[in-house]
């Protein structure tokens, strides 16, 4: 009984895939403790799609015709994602995107097989923008990854800011670039209140402390969707700064099942568990659960079933019982708003939560979504 995940184990979003791995992994040990899948012990298959979407899909379209998987989790690059949906669709095999978060995917590009864990950009965006704007002002500059991530943060800001009379400008910046200078020079004499900072994993690291070199923190706040544990932790305190969303966090007292989560991945990293984590934790036990539940590997008996499906506690791992909607397929899962700050007592203790949002009132209504479900027949 074979999972095939595809991520970016190389390059500017390494950190990041590697802790989906760790925690896809630590899922499959758990249920292959419970007795597997269907009473087979499950293999998990890994392949490095290396930030690119070619071979995002040539080791997709290997892990299903040669290595017969059962079932297909990834990428966190969202332009690999929307790619690698398209394999699956044709394949029909059921697809969990763990960690790429542009809006198609559960939107205007939706397949009957396709569910994403993490949440959509719109999610994020409308879960901190109103906060953005209250505390520090409606000028905004972007910093934004010229990809189809990128771009889906940046219209889901701009939607909200505009809405309320703001005003924004921005520079689309190339993954896996090393000097922000040019672009941080732009935002200075545009002179914004905020700096919405959109680039991720390692692109997002040089650029916050290039930001805090300049001294622009001292001119402007700066904030955004994402900025992951993994991030923070490679940052240096001056940079460990602004106003964020954590689409999961280790520290939720009174939460059932958190806290043997969080130590059990600590005794794998030594380090406290991050939302990558639980994205590749969470999508491997949607998996199992439905098809024990379903008792069937029948991808279009499979989606049905998941329409609709609430995550247990022990899996969920936060308030609430998020499902994935009907409508669109999306984890209707808590976004934690907060701000990140050095340590706090413990090492891992670098955000704090202010504003847990529920994810269908991040998420808005289905048919924004323009996701249009067709069943095969």
């Amino acid at each position: 009984m074979r999972i095939g995940l595809v991520d970016p184990l190389t390059g500017v979003y390494a950190a990041i895939a590697q802790n989906e791995v760790v925690g896809a992994k630590y899922a499959v040990g758990e249920i292959n403790k419970k007795g597997g899948i269907l009473g087979r012990p499950v293999e998990l298959l890994v392949e490095d799609s290396a930030n690119d979407v070619g071979t995002g899909v040539q080791k997709t379209r290997k892990l299903i015709e040669r290595d017969q998987v059962s079932f297909i989790v990834g990428d966190v690059n969202s332009g690999i994602a929307i790619a690698m949906a398209q394999v699956t669709s044709e394949k029909k095999v059921l697809h969990i995107v763990s960690g790429g978060h542009t809006d198609p995917i559960t939107g205007t590009s939706c397949t009957w097989n396709v569910f994403r864990v993490c949440n959509s950009t719109t999610m994020d965006a409308n879960a901190i923008a109103t906060t953005l704007m209250e505390k520090f002002g409606k000028k905004w500059y972007f910093l934004t990854p010229d990809y189809a991530y990128g771009h889906s943060v940046q219209a889901g800001f701009e939607k909200v800011l505009k809405a309320a009379g703001g005003t924004s400008a921005g520079s689309l910046v190339p993954l896996g670039t090393p000097d922000y200078s040019p672009y941080l020079i732009q935002a200075k004499a545009y002179g914004p209140q905020v700096l919405i900072n959109v680039m991720g994993g390692g692109d997002q690291v040089s650029s916050l402390k290039q930001f805090v070199q300049f001294g622009l923190d001292k001119q402007m706040a700066v904030g955004g969707a994402l900025f992951e544990l993994e991030s923070i932790r490679a940052v240096p305190d001056g940079a460990r700064v602004g106003w964020w969303t954590m689409e999961w966090w280790w520290d939720q007292p009174g939460v059932p099942h958190v806290a043997e989560f969080n130590a059990a991945i600590k005794k794998i990293t030594g380090s406290a568990a991050t939302a990558r984590n639980w994205f590749g934790y969470a999508s491997i036990q949607t998996l199992g659960l439905i098809a024990n539940q379903e008792k069937t590997l029948d991808a279009p008996k499979l989606a049905h079933a998941l329409s609709g499906f609430k995550l247990p506690p022990e899996v969920a791992l936060q308030p609430g019982a998020p499902e994935y909607r009907a409508g669109d397929h999306e984890l209707m899962s808590t976004v934690f708003v907060g701000e990140a700050h050095p340590p706090q007592g413990d090492p891992d203790s670098m955000f704090t939560v202010k504003n847990p949002v529920p994810g269908e009132k991040a998420a808005g209504p289905v048919e924004a979504t323009c996701c249009k479900i067709q069943w095969p027949a």
